[in-house]
């Protein structure tokens, strides 16, 4: 009986450690975060409201990240759900995207190069 448990044990461990190898954040490349916007995930520009304005894509909603409610904007989303975000370059976004993960979301897909790399 104590082998079993042993071995029970060993498998649960196993499993749990594998589980926690997939990446929270993941950073792809335009033509891979083209084809995740295929799959209607939620998508947050986390630029100023002005460089959102001047141009984003299309149904993203703009959550500013240097807004003092940035944090609380972000709580109110579900953390189960896959998020793509972006922001100019790749800087605010992978910030955004830390402090996501931080909160618990569970995937975040950052595009590479951000905005200034997009081309429709």
């Amino acid at each position: 009986m104590q082998t079993f448990i042993k071995i029970s044990l060993s498998l649960f461990f196993l499993v749990s450690c594998a589980q926690s190898t997939t990446p929270v954040i993941e950073t792809v490349n335009q033509a891979t975060f083209k084809q995740l916007l295929l799959q209607d995930l939620p998508l947050l520009d986390v630029r100023t409201p002005g460089e959102y304005a001047s141009g984003h894509i299309a149904k993203a909603v703009n959550i500013d990240y240097n807004a003092l409610d940035f944090e609380a904007q972000i709580n109110a989303l579900d953390r189960n759900q896959p998020f793509l975000i972006y922001c100019a370059v790749g800087g605010r976004s992978a910030k955004a995207a830390a402090r996501m993960q931080a909160l618990g979301f569970k995937k975040v897909y950052e595009l590479q190069g951000g905005y200034n790399n997009w081309a429709d």
